[in-house]
């Protein structure tokens, strides 16, 4: 019978997968690797970066702002309100919209002072 993988895998920190990130970004481009373990390599590399990007946003939701300070000086807190900032995916999608939107003709210089009247 095949071993099962526990039902607890250890999680690698932010630290180590960030550093193992990195290796593997310096082994693609170093070039020496072949096809398939390049694959295999930038495989493993978007597991660790969607690994990263999950222990980001769960410290993010942990982030405590300091909303004002009571009588005895001591700090009063409010949650990190996540929900009023658009989502990664959301900004990302209306970065690319602007990014490609066609720009607007300019106007050739001579049709600014064109003689005409605002009246």
């Amino acid at each position: 019978m095949a071993k099962k993988k526990s039902a607890k895998t250890k999680q690698p920190t932010f630290e180590e997968s960030l550093a193992k990130l990195e290796s593997i970004v310096a082994n693609l481009e170093g070039g020496q690797l072949g096809l398939a373990e390049s694959l295999e390599e930038y495989e493993l590399g978007v597991r660790h970066l969607k690994s990263c990007y999950q222990q980001l946003s769960a410290a993010e939701r942990r982030i405590e702002l300091v909303s004002k300070i009571n009588a005895d000086g001591e700090p009063q807190t409010e949650p990190f309100d996540d929900e009023s900032s658009a989502s990664r995916d959301e900004k990302g999608t209306a970065r690319s919209r602007r990014r490609s939107a066609p720009k607007a003709k300019r106007r050739a210089s001579s049709d600014v002072d064109d003689g005409s009247s605002l009246f």
